[in-house]
């Protein structure tokens, strides 16, 4: 049985991961693995898994104290995060409507963003780590937008047309989130609702855009005369 000293010093140890550059690495690693990994071994309709939730938690809300160790961040995210956190957790105990589950789930992944693109650009050399960081942010734009997708499925249905169902939650989007988001658009999944048009073109402009700024950016500052760049973190 978990001590209260043992479970501070994980969560002190969760702290110091989102703190370490390495941990930026860590992170995309594990988004890799859930993106692209992950959902093919699931059975259609097997919904969230308790394990990943608490994981989800526990890097969320002590990404977000990393973070805002900076007065107004710590008390404006820290809240939202718990909140969101309270809703999207306490769907498992007591009847939530599902909107509501999906939007926090999507409003803690936003979160997730700000905590990664801040540990990515904050001051310091520009390392490795930092580069995985910007690739982790991209994996992260897709996930939100899949969580988008299901979320506007659930509040007007056939907002699609294709191999996609509602049942399956965000991870039926994931696909079609990832195609657009890079600009491929096979055609088998169609957005047919002006709203889910409006989202999936957004999506397409924001994919081009991040790549020709956060990542070119971090790239021409990491190669410049005077600049730093290795595999170490940089805490």
């Amino acid at each position: 049985m978990s001590t209260p000293l043992s479970r501070r010093a994980a969560l002190r140890a969760l702290t110091r991961f989102w703190a370490d550059d390495a941990g930026l690495s860590i992170f995309s690693a594990l988004l890799l693995v859930f993106v692209f990994v992950v959902p093919p071994l699931l059975a259609p309709g097997s919904g969230r898994r308790v394990a990943g939730d608490i994981t989800y938690a526990l890097l969320l809300i002590t990404g977000v104290h990393a973070l805002a160790g900076r007065g107004l961040a710590r008390m404006v995210l820290m809240p939202v995060a718990v909140i969101t956190l309270a809703v999207y957790l306490g769907s498992r105990l007591v009847p939530v409507p599902e909107p509501w589950v999906l939007g926090t789930g999507l409003l803690s992944l936003l979160l997730f963003l700000a905590v990664v693109l801040g540990q990515t650009l904050r001051a310091g050399p520009i390392t490795f780590h930092r580069i995985q960081g910007a690739m982790a942010s991209y994996l992260l734009l897709g996930v939100i937008w899949a969580h988008a997708y299901a979320l506007l499925v659930q509040l007007r249905p056939g907002a699609f047309s294709g191999p996609v169902s509602a049942a399956d939650g965000p991870r039926a989007f994931l696909y079609f989130s990832f195609v657009t988001l890079a600009t491929v658009g096979y055609g088998d999944v169609l957005p047919v609702h002006p709203v889910a048009r409006s989202l999936a073109m957004l999506e397409a402009v924001t994919g081009s855009l991040y790549l020709t700024t956060v990542i070119a950016r971090l790239v021409s500052l990491a190669v410049a005369p005077g600049g730093k760049t290795g595999g170490d973190s940089s805490a």
